[in-house]
């Protein structure tokens, strides 16, 4: 492990019961919140989200029922190519901090992706490279545990794209009208490796450091240590999610659009290990809210100090997670994140 460490961090906790359904006394506090966490911390965990635990629950079973099966059949799942972001991600297959730019060793994580299924919105004009059909493996009630999961997290990150819009003094549809087809994904992820892999290299990680790309993640894990975030000094610390509650944390997208007010938190997770150094189990499940594949970041000028230029240029949706993707998954370190890396660096150095 790389950097100082320096325990666990408490992520502030935030109740959404009475959003949108309160005073507006009620609205204006959670946006204050929700505004001070993406200021300071960048993580949230949110309670009140009305998200049934029986969803939860089968979400668990989906990823318990994929992730058990041989490595040659999960292997059938595979994509047609490494940028495609859906199917199956073998261990040792990815480098997550290459969308940074910065070398690691492989992740030995394992994944499944499945993403919004925009024709049935009925929006077959959408190209195929943003939004490729879903693979689904012929696992007994996944497609339905996964689809049940994935509705409840789209609404909740919908209802937080409300919030945020409130919190910056935006027009209240802003974040509505560019995520009208948004490029959501929902990757689950599995920790544990087969009995013959359970040494640990140096320096190796479950999932490498990273920024998420979009505009905010809804995160399902498990209560086992692992993920750890990294903050303005340099130090890492960990994060376990209270229970009943979703971790929540901000995508480049917001970063770029407030000028880095709002932070885009680096994070890792670390191989979750027993007290002998073995590999234990750790499942989580991340939602990405990513935004319409044409939609613009831009700064926006509220955001920018007089007098100052805004730190980052405008860019689309879809060639920000481009370039993210083809160093994450095609393993082409990305030239695009030199603010990210230097943090990265930085804390690797102390």
């Amino acid at each position: 492990m790389s950097g100082p460490h320096s325990g666990t961090l408490q992520v502030p906790l935030i109740d959404l019961s009475r959003w949108p359904g309160g005073s507006a006394s009620d609205l204006a506090a959670i946006a204050a919140a929700v505004d001070e966490a993406a200021r300071t911390v960048g993580f949230m965990q949110i309670v009140g989200h009305g998200i049934p635990a029986a969803a939860a629950d089968g979400l668990a079973r989906a990823i318990d029922a994929f992730f058990s099966r041989p490595a040659d059949e999960k292997r059938q799942w595979l994509p047609a190519t490494p940028e495609t972001n859906r199917g199956y991600t073998p261990p040792r297959a990815e480098k997550v901090s290459l969308s940074l730019g910065v070398t690691s060793p492989e992740d030995l994580f394992e994944a499944f992706n499945v993403g919004a299924d925009v024709t049935a919105a009925g929006a077959p004009e959408l190209p195929a490279d943003h939004y490729p059909a879903n693979i689904w493996p012929p696992v007994p009630g996944f497609r339905e545990r996964v689809t049940e999961w994935m509705t409840h997290a789209g609404a909740l990150a919908h209802r937080l794209t409300d919030i945020f819009a409130l919190a910056l003094g935006l027009d209240e549809d802003f974040f509505a009208t560019r995520t009208t087809h948004s490029i959501d994904v929902l990757r689950m992820n599995n920790y544990r490796l087969p009995e013959q892999e359970t040494v640990v290299d140096r320096g190796q990680m479950g999932m490498g450091a990273h920024t998420d790309y979009g505009i905010v993640t809804v995160l399902w894990a498990d209560a086992v240590q692992g993920l750890q975030i990294l903050d303005g000094d340099g130090a890492w610390h960990d994060v376990l999610p209270a229970d009943g509650a979703l971790l929540v944390n901000l995508g480049d997208a917001l970063a770029r659009w407030t000028n880095d007010q709002w932070r885009s938190t680096l994070h890792r997770v670390l191989p979750p290990t027993d007290g002998t150094g073995r590999l234990i189990p750790r499942r989580s499940a991340a939602y990405f809210h990513d935004g319409n594949f044409d939609a613009v970041i831009e700064v926006l000028p509220q955001c920018v100090p007089e007098g100052e230029q805004p730190l980052y240029t405008p860019t689309t949706v879809a060639d920000h997670i481009a370039a993210k993707l083809a160093g994450s998954r095609a393993l082409r370190p990305n030239a695009a994140a030199e603010r990210e890396a230097a943090r990265l660096n930085a804390a690797a150095a102390r």
